[in-house]
């Protein structure tokens, strides 16, 4: 039950009276029983909100920045009409407009009322509750009642980096045009079989063949074009620090980390794909978060896209040697291991660098790490004693990030250390200079 504003307004206007009233406690009386007649009769005749049924349709998935309507169907199936206001409760980032919507469904019918969702979260969102106030023909009281009308929204990431992969595949077929079709001696495709000449090697004869033509004969093998690209995610602590402008809202408390390398990964999935390459995503901190692996060359980019998004970062510190364990119990073959994580000396000393070589021995590995622009511009600040202080900060802790680098490349591995707006097309371009150098 639910009392509106205007039977407070008949209670001051009877207050008033009792006021004034020659015998206040009779007078008093009165307005009390009156009162709760009045709210009585209007309860009585008001619509049941237990009868209610719901139903909802709309959009399951979209992508952070954009907007999804939701439909919300409320049928009736009592013998009276039910006037009053539905509220349906979303959490507060979801966004969900108007709030509330005015609702009149007669007996046996039904009505559709659409709400709006405008995230500001990527991840899973689910409706709490449909709270419902069916008022009486008085408008003094209202039944109130919740019922769970289940619906879920995944919000994806925005794959706001999509607007360099043109440019990043002109340099890849760039590439692709700068390589021979066929190649003489050991390859990995096979392609075709032709008469010896001066100058091939002679490791490339096929002596079964030879035998049968009567005349040298040699393989012609192509390039490899099915090679393995291994996206590998750090979900851990390091990755919930936020750095740089929120480019979906503009809030200069900036994205995750976590978020930035996905936007990476996801140019670095759709090059690569592009590049007839098979791609497989693990997000880990200490344990496995999501894997994807199989997927097709047209299904790779959405089956990431998916993985992703229900992805947070983890409070904890990142498990580095079991991530490498993971890493090499899935890939048996060697590939490209590009692990997106954040160049923070302590936690990789401690942690990455002691099972680095396990993991380089057998995988070519790419680190890619997104900078903080704010230490930059702490390093700059001479203007106070407090600044000076920061830029001391600032420039120990870019001293530490050159000194971990150093050391990451002198284990073989390559790194990419790009501020937020930068890192993807920075990854993509690292990707490629391996590609072109043959180092795949």
């Amino acid at each position: 039950m639910a009392l509106t504003r205007r039977a407070g307004l008949i209670a001051l206007l009877g207050a008033v009276a009792v006021v004034l009233a020659p015998r206040p406690g009779l007078a008093f009386g009165l307005l009390l029983g009156l009162l709760a007649v009045l709210i009585g009769v209007d309860l009585a005749l008001a619509g049941s909100v237990r009868a209610l049924r719901f139903q909802r349709q709309g959009e399951n998935a979209l992508r952070l920045g954009d907007s999804a309507e939701v439909t919300l169907l409320v049928e009736n199936p009592g013998s009276r009409r039910v006037r009053g206001r539905v509220r349906d409760a979303w959490a507060p980032s979801v966004r969900a407009t108007p709030r509330e919507q005015p609702l009149d469904v007669p007996p046996g019918e039904r009505r559709r009322l659409v709400f709006r969702l405008s995230p500001l979260r990527r991840g899973d969102h689910r409706a709490v509750a449909v709270t419902v106030r069916a008022f009486g023909p008085l408008g003094i009281a209202a039944r109130q009642g919740s019922h769970l009308a289940p619906w879920s929204v995944r919000v994806l990431p925005p794959f706001l980096s999509r607007r360099h992969l043109p440019s990043r595949l002109a340099r890849l077929r760039e590439l692709d045009g700068r390589h021979p079709a066929l190649v003489r001696g050991q390859g990995t495709e096979f392609d075709s079989l032709r008469e010896y000449v001066v100058g091939d090697d002679v490791r490339s004869i096929d002596w079964r063949a030879t035998a049968r033509r009567q005349d040298v004969v040699v393989r012609t093998w192509r390039p490899e074009r099915d090679r393995r690209v291994l996206i590998v995610l750090d979900t851990g602590r390091t990755s919930a620090g936020r750095v740089g402008v929120d480019p979906t809202s503009g809030d200069p408390a900036g994205w995750p980390r976590l978020d930035w390398s996905m936007d990476a990964a996801l140019l670095l999935a759709a090059l690569a794909a592009k590049a007839g390459d098979r791609v497989d995503f693990l997000a880990h901190d200490r344990t496995v978060r999501a894997w994807v692996s199989g997927a097709s060359r047209t299904e790779t980019l959405p089956a990431l896209v998916n993985a992703m998004a229900p992805l947070e970062a983890e409070l904890v510190e990142a498990d580095a040697p079991g991530m490498v364990a993971a890493v090499l119990t899935r890939a048996r073959r060697r590939c490209l291991v590009v692990l997106l994580t954040d160049l923070n000396a302590a936690a990789l000393e401690e942690g990455l660098l002691p099972v680095l070589p396990q993991l380089s021995a057998r995988h070519q590995v790419l680190v890619a790490a997104v900078a903080d622009p704010r230490v930059a511009e702490l390093a700059a600040g001479r203007d106070s004693a407090e600044q000076v202080y920061d830029a001391a900060a600032a420039e120990k802790l870019r001293g530490d990030r050159r000194r971990i680098t150093a050391r990451l490349r002198r284990h073989g591995v390559e790194v990419v250390d790009a501020l937020p707006e930068d890192a993807a097309p920075a990854l993509a371009d690292a990707y490629l200079a391996l590609k072109a150098a043959g180092r795949l």
